[in-house]
């Protein structure tokens, strides 16, 4: 076994539990939202448990999930670079899509602690709908950023 190779492995599992998160958590925030016409006690007791869910999503899954898809992913970028000597894959459109990426999932991970914090206070202004329609805004982007890996792109 390599160091590349367990990098990989360890980075690939990493991002398996991060896009697990990014995709579950805006479905809690849909149900959550989806509680304000029910009646109570039901609306209330509903609500609580989602967002012990929804905390427990975000704190214990999605941000040591994201901490790691980063260190392994920096960790593989120094690996491929033969650690440091050669940085010409850096520039390359492939590598410039998958580094996009990257920063368009934590820029989405952002926003979704960012309304995490808003429901608790209660001034998220967010629809079930909404929520529905942005859910598989992680899974579009992590499409580009493996087939951008995995063929290359730019590179023949």
């Amino acid at each position: 076994m390599n160091a590349y190779d367990l990098a990989r492995g360890l980075h690939i599992l990493a991002v398996i539990a991060w896009m697990a998160g990014l995709l579950f958590l805006p479905r809690l925030y849909a149900y959550d939202a989806e509680q304000a016409g029910k009646p109570e006690p039901l609306r209330s007791e509903m609500r609580g448990l989602l967002r012990v869910w929804q905390r427990r999503l975000l704190k214990i899954i999605l941000n040591p999930a994201m901490i790691a898809a980063w260190a392994f992913g920096l960790w593989l970028f120094w690996l491929r670079s033969g650690e440091g000597a050669d940085w010409s894959f850096a520039h390359q459109s492939w590598m410039l899509a998958k580094i996009a990426g990257v920063f368009a999932l934590s820029g989405w991970h952002g926003y979704l602690s960012a309304e995490f914090r808003r429901i608790q206070a209660g001034t998220s202004v967010r629809t079930g709908r909404f929520w529905r329609m942005t859910n598989e805004v992680p899974f579009v982007i992590a499409v580009v950023m493996v087939l951008s890996v995995t063929l290359e792109w730019g590179t023949r």
